[in-house]
């Protein structure tokens, strides 16, 4: 190691004994040489890229040094005074489809092509400043304007709608500085910002939305109290129903049974009526035989019984024993006690 330092304190010591300097590049830097004048090689831009973290020894005055960044950086174009490339309002004013007037936040971010360095240097820009300031940001200051343009003013408040933009605008940037030597690597938005009367009209159009989203609300719960009390009157109604259903089987088996009770009892008279009947008529059709007659001559001998009978002998006119009905005398005597008796 010791011998290698040496060594190269030694190489460098004999370049500046003949006039080269040394170039450097840093950790994310490419180098490009320029021949000024032509001695053993071409005069002009070199076509060649000195790697990153070398040092470099060329002959002074007749060789010129350039150094790009190859590293990825934000061109930020932005309203804000305190950050971006700006110090003052530096974002993107333009006019959405259907008209009306916006600004909008960009980052643009981009590197160059390190292998692209040595025509970057000869065509396009000579340091990155003038890349970045004259190249990359009057490009980009342009056509996302156009692109984000293709929107309406509602889409914007639409992160979807604002990526596909953001979309076409890094791609519309690529086509116009790939051929450069410069690669755009993203296109993104930030804040964004309406004039002062559409704003207005914005935050009008949003009380009014939540007023009708209010509004929605109170109908949609004055709707569900209805069918809550619908339901509730449903229900009592049921009720009444059930109970009037209940009521009404109840009066009916009552009455079922009252009936049947009621025909079973109909059937018992009946049966006993008839029985009664057939009593009397198989009494009457004894009686209309000698079993009767028999009868009939009890019941008046028990009727007799105990009564004084005189018979009484009479002449041509009076009462004739032999001659006489017993049944029309005992009539008779009967008729003339009933007299006596009243």
């Amino acid at each position: 190691m010791r011998r290698y330092y040496i060594s190269s304190i030694l190489v460098l010591a004999m370049l500046t004994a003949v006039g080269c300097v040394p170039h450097t590049t840093g950790e994310t830097e490419v180098g490009v040489r320029t021949r000024k004048i032509a001695l053993f090689s071409p005069k002009g831009v070199e076509d060649k890229v000195y790697a990153q973290g070398t040092t470099y020894f060329f002959l002074p005055f007749i060789n010129d040094w350039h150094v790009f960044d190859t590293k990825l950086q934000n061109l930020e174009m932005t309203y804000a005074t305190t950050r971006g490339d700006r110090r003052n309002q530096d974002d993107l004013l333009f006019k959405t489809i259907d008209g009306n007037d916006i600004s909008l936040d960009v980052i643009i971010a981009y590197r160059i092509d390190a292998d692209r360095a040595p025509y970057i240097l000869q065509y396009v820009a000579g340091d990155d400043d003038t890349l970045r300031d004259k190249i990359v940001r009057t490009v980009a200051r342009s056509k996302p304007r156009d692109i984000f343009g293709e929107l309406k003013t509602e889409a914007f408040y639409v992160a979807e709608a604002r990526e596909t933009q953001s979309k076409k605008a890094q791609e519309s940037l690529q086509s116009i500085l790939g051929p450069m030597g410069i690669v755009v690597e993203k296109v993104l938005t930030n804040d964004y910002r309406f004039n002062a009367e559409y704003t207005k009209a914005i935050e009008d159009k949003k009380v009014a939305d939540q007023q009708v989203e209010k509004n929605k609300s109170a109908q949609h719960a004055a709707a569900e109290e209805y069918k809550r009390k619908l339901e509730e009157a449903k229900g009592e109604v049921n009720k009444m129903v059930a109970d009037a259903d209940g009521q009404y089987l109840k009066d009916k088996i009552e009455a079922d049974v009252y009936q049947e009770q009621q025909q079973l009892l109909a059937k018992a008279i009946q049966a006993e009526a008839v029985a009664e009947a057939k009593g009397i008529q198989e009494m009457n059709n004894a009686l209309e035989g000698a079993g009767g007659e028999a009868i009939l001559k009890l019941r008046i001998a028990e009727a007799l019984q105990g009564k004084r009978i005189m018979l009484l002998p009479v002449s041509e006119g009076g009462m004739n024993l032999k001659t006489t009905d017993i049944n029309r005398l005992i009539e008779t005597l009967g008729v003339k006690s009933l007299s006596d008796g009243q």
